[in-house]
């Protein structure tokens, strides 16, 4: 959904998916690139096969135009189709249009979005609500190719309306973060570097902060962060109308990342809901629990439920089981309920020392039923 790599490393990224994967371009960067195409068309009446877009930082991508055509001799719509390189994005391989316009008006430049662009109706977004949500760095990359175009004319000033539309930006949306941010009717046209970094590194980072960022607009100090949407409709049953619907925040694979943005953003409380796999590589420190960059240490969980008292028959089994979900059955089997609360506290040691103490954290560990069979702190619900 939304690219922007502020906050994430190459390091962070999962192993295997380093380098050896082929990057891709943004929705704003094919706002930007359209937006050129099409504008050539109609002043210079050329339609273009590709057009070099200015990404930023002084660095320039050259994009392949799908299509153009010319709507009447005062408006031309240009397309681009999405190449999200190697990243699973669910915009990848989206039609990304710009239809421009020309205005009786010879100093205004007005860019919206159409079809298939969301709306923005909440707070915490950066953007004005009741505008397309388009962001800043696209806006700035659609002016400077706009400029491009007007450097090459002898006549510099025109008015123009620019309209960036998402022909299946409805559909598509509905598969995003989007309308729990409260962006509505489609997608957004988003990136803060132009380029995507494979594996959804980048998209998952920035609808984490944004997520949070909405949160705090909205007066809520508290969040839920659960690592996919299952352990998420587990955690509504659990709090219910307690926490407001945009304080339930998916965070996937990357809790360290999650935690820290919501010391830098002020939040107060954090409840950390989950399952024994994902809880379990928490517990043992690793910040980026993707099943590729992280194994469960049966070890780990073997000297934990020692230190909860198991026996050697059952300290051996753990170590010699399958996976996290082998261990819970025999941890399930075996009685050892204090096993499950004091897997929580690792999880909060961590996590604790990780946001620096700044906000109160809650581990929630769920059976895969939705059940709760531990949790730390025990002082509050």
């Amino acid at each position: 959904m939304f690219q922007s790599t502020d906050d994430i490393k190459e390091n962070d990224l999962p192993v295997g998916k380093r380098k050896s994967l082929r990057t891709g371009y943004t929705t704003g960067t094919c706002a930007a690139a359209a937006t050129k195409a099409a504008l050539s068309a109609l002043l210079n009446n050329k339609k273009l096969l590709k057009v070099n877009v200015s990404l930023p930082k002084d660095k320039q991508i050259t994009i392949d135009i799908s299509w153009t055509n010319q709507d009447n001799d005062k408006s031309v719509t240009a397309a681009v189709i999405k190449d999200g390189g190697d990243d699973p994005d669910v915009t990848n391989g989206a039609e990304i249009c710009s239809t421009v316009s020309l205005l009786e008006s010879t100093d205004k430049i007005v860019i919206d979005g159409g079809i298939g662009v969301g709306r923005v109706t909440k707070p915490g977004l950066g953007l004005e609500i009741g505008k397309a949500a388009i962001n800043p760095t696209p806006l700035k990359m659609i002016y400077r190719a706009v400029e491009e175009i007007l450097n090459q004319q002898d006549k510099k000033a025109y008015g123009l309306s620019i309209i960036i539309s998402v022909p299946k930006g409805q559909e598509i949306a509905k598969k995003t973060d989007n309308p729990r941010l409260g962006i509505l009717g489609g997608i957004s046209i988003l990136g803060t570097t132009g380029i995507v970094i494979p594996y959804s590194t980048a998209s998952f980072a920035a609808s984490i902060r944004q997520s949070i960022d909405v949160s705090r607009a909205m007066g809520s100090d508290s969040v839920i962060l659960t690592t996919g949407g299952r352990s998420e409709d587990f955690a509504r049953a659990i709090y219910g109308t307690a926490i407001d619907d945009h304080a339930y925040i998916q965070i996937g694979d990357f809790i360290g990342f999650g935690i820290k943005q919501c010391a830098i953003k002020q939040i107060k409380n954090a409840y950390v809901v989950g399952f024994i796999g994902k809880l379990t590589k928490m517990a043992m420190g690793i910040k980026q629990t993707h099943v590729k960059g992280s194994h469960v240490d049966m070890n780990f969980l073997a000297d934990l439920a020692g230190k909860c008292g198991a026996n050697s028959e059952l300290v051996t089994q753990i170590k010699e089981a399958n996976t996290a979900r082998h261990v819970s059955e025999l941890i399930d089997k075996s009685g050892l309920n204090s096993f499950y609360d004091n897997l929580c506290k690792e999880v909060y040691v961590h996590l604790t020392k990780y946001s620096q103490s700044q906000l109160k954290i809650r581990i929630t560990l769920l059976d895969f039923d939705g059940k709760i069979i531990g949790n730390y702190p025990k002082d509050e619900k």
